[in-house]
């Protein structure tokens, strides 16, 4: 989520310190050996050069494979909400699609930012856990290490960047807005249709920050998660929200009464891309690129066969 929840990395496709790994080099000394009649022979060197070479080779793979550790190396810590179905959600038994959830006993997450954390944590040969958090305490978390990674509907913005380095996209969404059928902002064709009227989002998200750009709105206060969000609408509380475009088919199917608003080409939000990025403490290149890696791997069609799917096991 430019949760402000991929520019499209796209790149900023741009929401966690890891102990970063140094080489090792070995040094050899060379001596003098005098010999006896009851004495060992002096080591070649040949064999001294040997020695050296091999122990430089061993010094080197350790170091490059301490490269791509986060955390300690056995357990990837995932932060995440597990409140955000179909990036990530909670449910109550394992599967072979969930992880489980560190901080709640007898709990897992599921959903798409679970599909390709675990993708990453197979990669560096780590096993995925959750931990679950409000959204906006992630990337602290991260930074103090309570966390190693964050997969959670998170885009990189130019604040979050500052603390933490973002992986490039690995899912790209598009800030919409929804309404009540019926209700007199149906229709809207254009941002400032909605002057005056009272517009939701969710905290600490792109999702919230971007109902500014509303002329003269009633830009309430933000709510803790989507569902929330959802609610706010339902029961009257707002007249609009703000919402996932890749998630709005399921929304539909779960709320009929619910309909997106089709603003013209040039009349909606400045930029309403919404990249899903990775990220992690600052630091960690080489972890960074392998996660990069591991994300370039995820074809188009296989992204979109995660997502459906996720739509599909989403809880309503």
């Amino acid at each position: 989520m430019k949760k402000y929840p991929i520019q499209h990395v796209s790149g900023t496709f741009s929401r966690r310190d890891f102990l970063r790994a140094s080489g090792i080099t070995a040094l050899t000394v060379g001596g003098m050996t005098v010999l006896t009649a009851c004495g060992p022979a002096a080591q070649s060197s040949d064999a001294s050069a040997s020695s050296s070479s091999s122990t430089t080779s061993t010094s080197s793979d350790s170091s490059s494979s301490d490269s791509l550790k986060l955390g300690d190396g056995k357990t990837l810590r995932v932060g995440m909400e597990a409140a955000y179905a179909p990036y990530n959600w909670q449910e109550s038994s394992a599967s072979d699609t969930t992880i489980p959830i560190e901080n709640v006993d007898g709990a897992y997450a599921d959903g798409y930012d679970v599909q390709v954390a675990k993708k990453i944590a197979d990669a560096l040969g780590m096993e995925p856990v959750a931990v679950k958090m409000e959204f906006g305490s992630l990337v602290d978390s991260l930074v103090n290490g309570q966390i190693d990674i964050i997969c959670a509907g998170m885009s990189v913005t130019d604040e979050r960047a500052q603390s933490a380095d973002f992986s490039d996209s690995y899912i790209d969404d598009e800030v919409i807005m929804v309404v009540k059928q019926g209700s007199p902002y149906a229709n809207a064709t254009k941002l400032s249709d909605f002057s005056g009227a009272s517009v939701l989002g969710q905290k600490d998200t792109f999702y919230d920050d971007l109902i500014d750009q509303i002329p003269n709105v009633n830009h309430l206060t933000p709510v803790a998660t989507v569902p929330l969000v959802v609610d706010g609408l339902m029961n009257g509380t707002c007249d609009a929200i703000t919402f996932s475009s890749l998630s709005l088919p399921r929304l539909l199917k779960d709320y009929p009464t619910l309909k997106k608003v089709d603003l013209a080409d040039g009349e909606g939000f400045t930029d309403a891309s919404n990249p899903d990025n990775a990220a992690i403490a600052k630091g960690q290149d080489a972890v960074l690129a392998k996660i990069n890696e591991v994300i370039d791997g995820i074809s188009a069609d296989e992204r979109q066969s995660m997502w459906d799917d996720c739509m599909d096991r989403q809880p309503a």
